[in-house]
């Protein structure tokens, strides 16, 4: 299975950008990214963006407690069928992966910090588990280890829940979770366009225009 990108952001315009790169296949959104866009209805931005994208969106809830995150969970993915629901990975958020799961809803457990925490989501019941590099590197842990390790036992125990590496800060950690066995890499656009660089192919560009520019001349 190839890697896949989703993009992690609530901003329109980010995503109708990476959509027309053709290398996004889905997005991964939260209340805090969608208040930051200045928008007040988030059920209608999620809407929107889910008609937009062909893959899975996820969306998180708020709620603590499993009840309060199942009814919300129900009416997040009655917004269209690729809705995705994000569920924080706590006891409670477990007992909510476990009803979903049985009806069908497709759950994304977020705040993933170690292995342990990945098994326990799987045996939830979750389709995707998120565990957060960026985070873990930011107080001297090794983030990439962690992908790594849930890939690893994921393969031992042939457990088909996905793995979405996420809290991705750069290229390299894109191309590390890459090497490390996750199935997805939740990038900001910002990373997303930075994978597109590099300085020999700038050079590059440069020197076949130079070279086209000469070739003009000489033909003129």
């Amino acid at each position: 299975m190839k890697l896949r990108f989703f993009l992690d952001t609530a901003n329109l315009e980010e995503i109708r950008s990476a959509i027309s790169m053709g290398v996004i296949s889905g997005v991964t959104t939260n209340p805090t990214l969608v208040a930051r866009e200045g928008v007040r209805d988030f059920h209608s931005h999620v809407k929107k963006i889910a008609q937009m994208v062909d893959g899975p969106v996820s969306a998180e809830v708020i709620s603590l407690e499993a009840e309060g995150m199942v009814a919300e969970a129900r009416e997040l993915a009655a917004l269209r069928e690729n809705v995705v629901i994000k569920i924080p990975m706590t006891q409670e958020g477990m007992r909510a992966v476990k009803v979903l799961s049985s009806e069908g809803i497709r759950t994304n457990v977020t705040l993933v910090f170690s292995p342990q925490q990945a098994l326990l989501a799987a045996a939830a019941g979750a389709s995707y588990v998120s565990p957060f590099v960026g985070r873990l590197d930011d107080i001297g842990e090794d983030g990439i280890g962690l992908v790594r390790d849930v890939a690893e036992v994921f393969s031992i125990h042939n457990i088909e829940t996905e793995i979405i590496a996420a809290s991705l800060r750069h290229s390299k950690h894109v191309f590390d979770s890459a090497v490390a066995g996750a199935h997805i890499a939740t990038v900001p656009y910002k990373v997303l366009a930075d994978l597109f660089k590099h300085p020999l192919t700038d050079q590059g560009i440069q020197r076949f225009l130079k070279d086209w520019q000469e070739l003009s001349k000489d033909n003129g």
